[in-house]
């Protein structure tokens, strides 16, 4: 049975792509069919209707026409309208579902556009979307001797994917010390839904040594500095803005 020409999705922007004086080539990523693409014709002119409902990072749902190498857009509606992130962009491929990343996606995007503890919800919407992609850290255990960890400060080793143990860190190089308390936290983080993780209070310095460990992680995964710390700063600097 052939698929039908028209059909409809939920869909978050993840990207944008300028074509020729007006149309735009846009990256969504959907529950059902992971990230596909589609074409937006004359989106960037004034009279587009459609061009509001998909700016970057909107939830909306969005219709298609079926093309030979790129489905056409016909149709979108805001579901509702969030904040810039990139990280889902880099860390999916197209046409692969992965409806808990894009659950968890929508679920972080609102948190912050409702004014939550934006340090707290993007380090969970990372460790969790970590999880989904397949390259959950390892933080109990040390990745070398699979021994629990003593309670003490151990060391992260991007390459070997976790924590490692006194011992075995001094044979691997590029290893950097976590303390015991960001330990602590980025398991119950890990662990815990959200909204138990919200009963974690980080302060600066806490907030920064885990942003720290995290984003040397993402450097390793994508070979490139994803720009975490400024991508957070832009988005307190629109959140203020936005007065949210």
């Amino acid at each position: 049975m052939s698929e039908p020409r028209e059909y409809q999705t939920e869909a978050v922007v993840i990207k944008k792509t300028k074509l020729g004086e007006a149309d735009t080539i846009l990256t969504f990523f959907t529950p059902h069919m992971g990230k596909i693409q589609g074409f937006g014709k004359s989106l960037r002119k004034t009279k587009s209707k459609m061009a509001g409902h998909l700016e970057l990072l909107t939830h909306s749902t969005v219709s298609f026409a079926r093309g030979r190498n790129i489905d056409t857009i016909i149709g979108a509606q805001t579901v509702n309208a969030f904040l810039p992130v990139e990280l889902v962009n880099q860390f999916t491929v197209e046409h692969q579902e992965n409806e808990e990343l894009f659950n968890l996606l929508v679920a972080t995007l609102s948190r912050l556009s409702a004014g939550s503890d934006p340090t707290l919800a993007l380090r969970y919407f990372e460790l969790h979307l970590l999880e989904e992609t397949g390259f959950r850290p390892q933080l109990r255990e040390c990745v070398v001797c699979h021994q629990p960890l003593e309670p003490e400060i151990n060391y992260f080793n991007a390459p070997a994917g976790g924590l490692l143990c006194c011992t075995c860190q001094a044979a691997q190089p590029y290893s950097q010390p976590l303390s015991l308390n960001a330990q602590k936290v980025l398991r119950f983080l890990q662990a815990n839904s959200y909204e138990q993780s919200t009963r974690v209070k980080l302060d600066v310095i806490l907030g920064r040594e885990m942003e720290g460990l995290i984003s040397s992680y993402f450097r390793y995964l994508l070979e490139r500095d994803v720009k975490a710390a400024a991508w957070l700063d832009n988005l307190r600097e629109q959140m203020a803005k936005l007065k949210l």
